[in-house]
Parts: structure tokens; C-alpha cells; sequence
């Protein structure tokens, strides 16, 4: 059903969240938009968003506002993909080797999830791949198993739904588990990141 805008978002309120939208390079919460807001201010985030929303696609334009994580982002249609990935040559796939989206769907599908466990299902160390996860900070340390040794417990963050589009991770495609996507073979594991992910453009 089309979002229908809210008689109680004002026009300076739906330019206050555009600005907000366009000036920052995470999702913008409810929590955040408020502490940038004069006392005594409040804005119904998800009004002013359905608002802009149904403005933008009356008026055609190439971008939306999403939900991502615990707040929204403004995102440019899917069919403006290629052209704005060739104009800022940059892209998750590009940046992120094989064995790091391979590590990173088993970690997605399986948190939390301890190093044993992933080298266990990819077959191979993957040492340098959490490093270069964790850096990037796609993944993080949510705690420790009870298993001998007790290793690091690793979980996706909020950066892997940014950077993936995705809300929570309870949208990530789920046709197929996980180790039967391992089981056919290394390109059928690739698809799991670079068919089924639902990465958007800023």
C-alpha cells in the first residue's frame, strides 16, 4: 500500500529530515534527528519520510528514502545502479575480495558464529579475513563461545545493513541454507552475496 503523507509534517519539517538525509553518510534514527533539534522540537521521523517519499515519486525523481537498520537513508533507484557505480567507481563487490563475502554470508546467516565454526564450514583459515572484516567494520566481537578455548563470537553490524541495503538481518534472502549453498561449489557460494544482496547506491 502507497505511504500517505502525514497532515501534521510540516513543510520546514520535511526539509529538516531532507537536509539531514543528504548531509549524512549513515542512517539518520529518530534518537539522532531529535538531539540536532532546537528544545521543545520534535519530528515524527517516519511521517516526514512517508511525506517526502510519496513527493519524490510523484515528482520522478532517481531516489528514494529506505529503511535501514534502526533509521533511513536516502538511496537512488535500482535502475541507476551501473551508471552511478562506473561514476564513483567504487562498490562493495569491487573492495571486498571472494573470501571476504564468503566469510562474511556465513558469518550473515550463522551469528554469532566463532572463527572454529567459519574456518569449519569455509575449509580454509580465515585469520586475515576477519581482520580486513573487522576493520571495515562489517563484523564485530559480540562475546565469547562456552566451547574449549572459549574463541570470539562474531556478529554483522549495522555497517553490513548499510552497506547491503537491508533493514535487518532477518531480510536476508533465506531460499537456501547456508551450507547447502557451500555444498555446490564455490560459485554457487559467491551468489549468496553478489545475486541475492540488495546493496543500494548513495
Amino acid at each position: 500500500m502507497e505511504a500517505q503523507p502525514s497532515e501534521n509534517i510540516s513543510t520546514l519539517d520535511m526539509q529538516l529530515v531532507e537536509a539531514l538525509l543528504i548531509a549524512s553518510d549513515v542512517p539518520l534514527t529518530p534518537e539522532r534527528l531529535n538531539e540536532c533539534l532546537d528544545d521543545g522540537h520534535r519530528i515524527d521521523l517516519k511521517g516526514a519520510v512517508d511525506a517526502l517519499n510519496v513527493r519524490y515519486e510523484s515528482e520522478n525523481h532517481a531516489f528514494y528514502i529506505t529503511a535501514v537498520g534502526k533509521g533511513f537513508q536516502i538511496v537512488t533507484h535500482s535502475k541507476f545502479e551501473i551508471v552511478v557505480r562506473n561514476y564513483i567507481n567504487r562498490s562493495v563487490r569491487a573492495r571486498l575480495t571472494y573470501a571476504a563475502l564468503e566469510s562474511l554470508a556465513v558469518i550473515a546467516y550463522k551469528q554469532p558464529i566463532s572463527k572454529p565454526e567459519i574456518e569449519r564450514i569455509r575449509g580454509v583459515n580465515c585469520s586475515a579475513v576477519l581482520t580486513t572484516l573487522l576493520e571495515r567494520e562489517l563484523i564485530t566481537v559480540s562475546g565469547r563461545a562456552e566451547a574449549a578455548g572459549r574463541p570470539l563470537l562474531y556478529v554483522t553490524t549495522d555497517e553490513f545493513l548499510r552497506y547491503f541495503g537491508l533493514q535487518s538481518p532477518a531480510d536476508l534472502p533465506r531460499t537456501r541454507e547456508l551450507n547447502e549453498l557451500f555444498q555446490t561449489g564455490e560459485h554457487e557460494a559467491q551468489q549468496v552475496i553478489t545475486d541475492n544482496d540488495k546493496t543500494q547506491t548513495v
